[in-house]
């Protein structure tokens, strides 16, 4: 299978398991050679019962790797190799810990590497089903040693009972289990730290891509702009003159109608892409968000435009100052909530949430139960004059892309066809707002 490149997060899972099949296959190499020196070095070169039982196990690791690696590129649930893979490799540790004496081994921490990279793999909960795993399998290890059912081979039978007393075989137990699991919850808080930052990460990657891209046309737009409404005011100024001067005719004035109309279609196009190309900087504010965006909310709702069997919900957290141009904030949560009812053909909901993201972060979601989005459509939503609608001029996304990049914010989608779709902002917060006369 060929993972797409633009799907970050699959492809840094293909590259991790893949990275484990190495490493897998590497840690195989090196017991197998350590037990060829082991052998060569003492009395019985090949034919000791513990060093063939860790060749045995290191060429199964080998095969299995190869295995994995024949797999991998053809399969598109990564998630479940990767559990299967980390799950047999508990039992590997199993079986190299009874190799080297049970309880006496000092092979019993590679359970916690195997943890370790089961969080990086199949993060937090995949960590402690695995650490689980690897408890059980131990904990039945030592308790069938103990009671003699089995021995280490190579080793004299009875031996742990004759070197360690009950008490410090439980301790050595319950310490071990209580690692396990402790090491599965950091390195699951660890993995998901790293993911939410890779996240953040890909999302302002993808961002100064498209500023980029919007940038190169930015000053060359905006000229063309000023060149083509000067033209168009003319041509309007002109038609009106004709058109209260001539003699009335029906024919006459349903054409000049239509180009009147298409002149201000032309305009209104015009000043869009103007503000899509060159944003103007605003007169920027302090504003209490939740407010703000209570306002905007409600006159979307009373709006006789909207679709009235659409259901608005709003959940604002108190206390939440930005920076920002009241009017710019009212353009972008305007422009995606008529997007999130254009996307909605029946009966619906729009949920618009805003919550503090960290300690220097606010966040605002609009999400909507409507038509959604697929995954060819997603890449290029932000593009100028891109768009799926009948009616539009594709602006609508890039101005408000354009307006969050100005103020250092970030916008991010996330859509699922027959689903719909979540549009995420972030912006800076402020902690300390001026006073009334600092405002003045």
């Amino acid at each position: 299978m060929k993972i797409d490149s633009k799907n970050k997060p699959a492809l840094d899972l293909y590259q991790k398991i893949k990275w484990l099949i190495f490493f897998r296959a590497f840690f195989g190499v090196v017991l197998l050679g350590s037990a060829v020196i082991v052998g060569i070095r003492g009395r019985s070169p090949f034919l000791d019962e513990a060093l063939l039982f860790l060749y045995g196990i290191s060429i199964s690791l080998l095969i299995f790797s190869v295995s994995y690696a024949l797999i991998l590129p053809r399969t598109k649930r990564l998630v479940l190799l990767g559990f299967i893979q980390i799950v047999i490799d508990t039992f590997f540790v199993t079986a190299i810990i009874f190799a080297t004496g049970c309880f006496s081994s000092v092979f019993s921490f590679l359970y916690l590497v195997v943890i370790v990279y089961s969080g990086q793999v199949i993060f937090r909960k995949g960590g402690i089903i695995v650490a689980a795993f690897c408890s059980i399998q131990y904990g039945i290890l030592i308790d069938l040693e103990y009671y003699g059912i089995i021995n280490p081979v190579g080793f004299d039978a009875n031996l742990l009972m004759m070197n360690h007393q009950g008490n410090y075989v439980l301790y050595k137990l319950i310490i071990t289990i209580v690692a396990c699991f402790g090491v599965a919850i950091l390195s699951g808080f660890l993995s998901e730290q790293e993911r939410r930052a890779k996240k953040d990460l890909w999302a302002m990657e993808e961002q100064v891509k498209r500023v980029e891209k919007l940038a190169a046309i930015g000053d060359m737009a905006s000229g063309l702009v000023h060149e083509i409404k000067n033209p168009l005011a003319s041509l309007s100024g002109s038609i009106q003159v004709l058109r209260d001067d001539i003699p009335y005719d029906p024919d006459h004035d349903k054409l000049m109608e239509i180009i009147l109309r298409e002149a201000d279609r032309l305009s209104t196009l015009a000043n869009d892409f103007l503000v899509f190309a060159k944003p103007q900087p605003g007169q920027m504010q302090v504003i209490e968000l939740d407010h703000a965006l209570d306002e905007i909310v409600k006159y979307f709702i009373t709006d006789s435009r909207r679709n009235k069997r659409i259901t608005v919900s709003k959940e604002f957290s108190e206390g939440i100052f930005i920076e920002i141009d009241p009017e710019h904030l009212r353009q972008v949560i305007w422009n995606l909530l008529l997007n999130a009812d254009e996307a909605i053909e029946n009966e619906g909901t729009i949920d618009v949430k805003m919550y503090p993201l960290n300690k220097k972060h606010a966040c605002i979601t609009i999400t909507d139960n409507g038509c959604g989005m697929t995954e060819d459509t997603l890449p290029s939503i932000f593009d100028p004059f891109f768009t799926v609608k009948s009616k539009g001029t594709g602006l609508g996304l890039s101005i408000v892309q354009r307006i969050i990049t100005s103020y250092n914010g970030l916008i991010d989608v996330k859509s699922k066809t027959g689903l719909g779709s979540t549009f995420t902002i972030k912006l800076h917060r402020i902690f300390q707002p001026p006073s009334p006369k600092t405002q003045s």
